[in-house]
């Protein structure tokens, strides 16, 4: 999308700075589009962006990426940043404290399908008859191309293909919360089945795991904005979109602490019921609006504990044996100064469907993760922190559950498209489908521009006429 044949170059609003519109504004940049992008918050990056707590920056939820998660890490290289100094990659592995009465999973580096081979034989922790049901079903699930003909919970897969209880509780849950972020109970098969797919089912490398050494804004959201001014656009952050009203010039964005602007095409990535509630105002959109305010959600708490720099747990990260009835509510640890010197004993721990734990008062669920560590790493003295903060996304994920219809990119109106990781797609809502999300919304965009304008993309100089989501 570039001003060629003497055209001049569309004028194009990203509505949202999370992951996906901030993927969306760089793509189209890249094409020669002139993009704004508006942003309500201060800072960008959505559910994935760092906030100040009592003066330390922290991310307000702790990720781990794949390597299978190409199309983001082909972005931030595009934008500046190198994965390899910012993202500490680790072998495939579910790996619980010594004694904790947990599992020792490493796969090595080795060729697929021998890492998984290896790793299998290796493992610490299960049971012959745990391994066995465990490779019936790796054999089961490439049989069946990853994929179910008729959608059911990830519980009933499990049970389908006679998965060890101990299996389950060690390796299957683990995942599957850490994924999807749904109890396996309501959890999609076919969407935990294509995160099997395309990473334990694939390259080695793909099923690597990535955990972020820069805070999550500089890791990739405010190397998106300076690529986006590079390109000669802007990122206007404190500026919430009121409403999109159509004309014949294009489409007018009314935004706060923004003067109303008309542009030729509009990608939404704002979250679900806030997109839906944009394109209520239009007839064409009704059904659209309604599915997107009928999303259901799954929380995630993240707590931090604050110990002596001197503090080193035994890995990066470590998986735990969880049990809400019992106050045990972390399932996975990270130990941050092994990412980020400066954050030397300071500790991560991720509650994934934390539906109970977020019934919980801050201080409670602290002083409940900060005991279930000190059972977990017996000695260490983590019964006590310095200091400990919660952060609770409340909606942090759409609940990803079987047989969910998520809307494409794009809608009924020329000029005006979704983002986001709610969008249609195989995987949940992870960072890699925002990203995709985004670069799918632009390439409508960019395919509209060419030629000549299909249901829902842009047609450059047309906007007379039909009106306003990874993992």
């Amino acid at each position: 999308m570039s001003a060629t044949k003497g055209r001049p170059a569309p004028a194009v609003a990203v509505v949202g700075g999370g992951w996906a519109g901030c993927a969306a504004a760089v793509e189209l940049a890249r094409k020669g589009a002139q993009v704004t992008l508006f942003e309500a918050a201060r800072t960008l990056g959505g559910r994935a962006r760092a906030v100040d707590l009592d003066g330390r920056l922290l991310d307000n939820g702790q990720h781990i990426l794949l390597g299978a998660y190409t199309e983001t890490l082909n972005l931030l290289n595009r934008v500046g940043v190198d994965p390899k100094t910012a993202l500490l990659r680790l072998p495939l592995q579910m790996r619980y404290p010594e004694g904790s009465g947990g599992m020792d999973f490493v796969a090595p580096r080795l060729p697929a399908p021998w890492h998984m081979t290896i790793a299998l034989l290796r493992t610490k922790g299960l049971e012959r008859a745990d391994k066995m049901a465990l490779a019936r079903f790796w054999t089961a699930a490439r049989w069946m191309g990853w994929r179910l003909d008729t959608d059911v919970s990830v519980r009933t897969l499990l049970e389908r293909f006679e998965q060890t209880a101990r299996l389950q509780r060690l390796m299957w849950t683990p995942l599957c919360l850490a994924a999807l972020n749904t109890p396996p109970e309501r959890a999609s098969s076919n969407v935990f089945l294509a995160v099997l797919r395309d990473s334990l089912g694939a390259k080695r490398a793909a099923s690597d795991m990535l955990i972020p050494r820069l805070e999550l804004s500089a890791l990739f959201p405010q190397a998106a904005a300076r690529y986006l001014a590079a390109q000669g656009g802007s990122a206007l952050t404190g500026a919430k979109a009121a409403s999109l009203q159509r004309g014949p010039g294009g489409w007018l964005v009314e935004a706060s602490g923004a003067e109303g602007r008309v542009f030729d095409a509009v990608v939404l990535a704002t979250p679900p019921a806030q997109s839906g509630a944009l394109l209520a105002p239009f007839i064409e959109t009704a059904e659209l609006s309604a599915r997107l305010k009928a999303f259901e959600y799954e929380p995630i708490a993240t707590c931090y504990l604050q110990y002596d720099a001197g503090l080193r747990l035994p890995l990066p990260f470590c998986a735990l044996l969880d049990a809400p009835e019992q106050a045990r509510f972390g399932q996975f640890a990270f130990d941050r100064g092994q990412l980020d010197p400066a954050q030397a004993g300071l500790l991560a721990v991720v509650v994934s469907a934390a539906g109970a734990a977020a019934a919980l008062g801050q201080e409670e669920l602290a002083r409940a993760i900060a005991a279930q560590l000190d059972a977990a790493f017996p000695g260490l003295g983590l019964a006590a922190p310095q200091w400990s903060r919660v952060i609770t996304e409340k909606r942090a994920t759409f609940a990803c559950t079987p047989g969910l219809q998520r809307p494409e990119n794009m809608t009924p109106l020329t000029g005006l498209v979704l983002a986001g990781d709610y969008t249609a797609g195989d995987y949940p809502a992870t960072l890699e489908s925002a990203v995709r999300s985004g670069q799918a919304a632009a390439t409508v965009i960019l395919r509209g521009n060419r030629s000549g304008g299909k249901n829902g993309s842009l047609s450059h100089g047309a906007g007379d006429g039909t009106s306003a989501s990874v993992q």
